[in-house]
């Protein structure tokens, strides 16, 4: 078999989405004829630990691991819970401390191109030893952060590999970026770093279209779009919720407040009684105390459920018990090309998903594409309530549903299939 070092952060007992997406490709990449070897971080700083995602690692692979050095660390003996926060990425954009605003300045005027930039050089210094020993000829990096593409920058001018560059989100159009309190230099920084990297890999991988179109403009290296999937099975029906469910799984930042939403759901309960009784909002996952704050504006305090974190395997439980399924997703055009992961476990739940984002958002052409809920943007109201209310008269019936379709193309063995004839 051919040999592929996979070069990660996220990787179990990490939780969230960031683990994911390359856990699941080296889940598979074996049925394609390629053995990949993982180097990871020794003692990593995780925001969210999930011990399930161990059960998919394949038995016999080899990791390599390296210490990290973790500002996050010290950072957190001035405020464990900001610090925390802000390396989830939640970033509240209002009534930020003076410590907040501190550590953000600090995170991204001095940790260029993010916190975990002390792994670079003591990485490739030990991964050179790892090439030679393993005979490796073909390494890919993965970020966020993108650090870990630094690692690959520099294995590069060391030796004559073939390095793919993952990125599963952008680098410097990602919403949070601006909310880093950048300064000129370290903005022109950043931009650098970026150019360097998608113009020194041999090639490129994104998630989305629109981080294609992109980077296209930056560099003439091959990019190829490799969305996130789904793994297992597609749903069966199963046991629903009681309750009119609108469930949201992972993290609900600052910037995906959707008032039109809660406008319209608050509207809904005060027009009609039979939807007061049923509604329940579903919230998996950290949700920011902006949103919490919006939701008792709007009256809908009595409605909220917070589970908080947990694991994959119960989130999916969770999902598949869900009347509708929430995506939101930040009203900017910066966030046009953003697909979250959870899009496609969302989908093989076969539950109707619910979205709000920015206009000409690329997860409405998959939901079109594939038949499996309804899209909005901020502005919509009318169109929305229809939706919601068609829905309800649904749910009431027992018949709310979605007839999906053409969604085994985001399945997670197929997309592996499509990132080996790529490499």
């Amino acid at each position: 078999m051919r040999k592929v070092l996979v070069i990660t952060y996220y990787w179990p007992p990490a939780g969230g989405p960031g683990v994911q997406r390359w856990l699941k490709f080296v889940k598979y990449l074996k049925d394609f004829n390629v053995e990949p070897v993982l180097y990871i971080p020794e003692n990593p700083h995780y925001p969210l630990l999930d011990t399930s995602f161990s059960q998919d690692i394949p038995n016999g692979l080899k990791i390599y691991k390296h210490p990290i050095k973790e500002p996050y660390r010290i950072a957190s003996i001035f405020s464990n819970k900001k610090t925390k926060r802000i390396s989830s990425g939640i970033i509240q954009s209002k009534n930020q401390s003076f410590v907040e605003k501190a550590l953000l300045w600090i995170r991204g005027n001095l940790f260029i191109p993010d916190a975990r930039k002390f792994w670079v050089k003591p990485s490739v210094h030990f991964l050179k030893d790892v090439l030679d020993k393993e005979g490796i000829e073909t390494i890919i990096t993965t970020g966020p952060p993108h650090s870990v593409h630094l690692i690959g920058y520099y294995l590069k001018q060391a030796r004559p590999l073939k390095w793919i560059a993952d990125f599963r989100d952008p680098w410097t159009t990602i919403g949070y970026h601006k909310k880093l309190k950048l300064t000129s230099s370290a903005e022109k920084k950043h931009k650098q770093l970026e150019s360097d990297v998608l113009n020194s890999a041999d090639k490129i991988i994104v998630t989305s279209t629109k981080t294609k179109q992109e980077f296209q403009d930056i560099t003439n290296k091959p990019i190829k779009v490799i969305t996130n999937g789904y793994d297992g099975e597609v749903a069966a029906d199963g046991n629903l919720d009681a309750k009119f469910t609108i469930a949201h799984i992972g993290s609900l930042l600052s910037g995906r407040n959707p008032l039109n939403l809660w406008r319209v759901l608050s509207n809904l309960v005060e027009e009609n009684e039979d939807i007061k009784n049923a509604l329940q909002l579903r919230f998996i996952g950290v949700v920011s105390e902006e949103i919490l704050s919006t939701l008792t504006e709007f009256g809908l305090q009595d409605y909220i459920e917070i589970v908080g974190y947990v694991s994959h395997k119960n989130a999916l439980v969770c999902q598949r018990a869900s009347q509708i399924l929430l995506l939101v997703e930040i009203d900017s055009q910066d966030t046009v090309g953003i697909i979250p992961g959870k899009l496609f476990e969302y989908m093989a739940a076969r539950r109707p998903i619910l979205g709000v984002g920015p206009k000409n958002w690329e997860v409405a052409s998959i939901i079109t594409e594939t038949h499996t809920g309804q899209i909005f943007d901020y502005t919509d109201d009318i169109e929305l309530k229809n939706v919601l209310l068609s829905w309800f008269q649904q749910f009431k019936k027992g018949t709310l549903q979605v007839t999906s379709g053409n969604i085994e193309q985001y399945s997670r063995r197929e997309l592996t299939r499509k990132l080996v004839e790529y490499i």
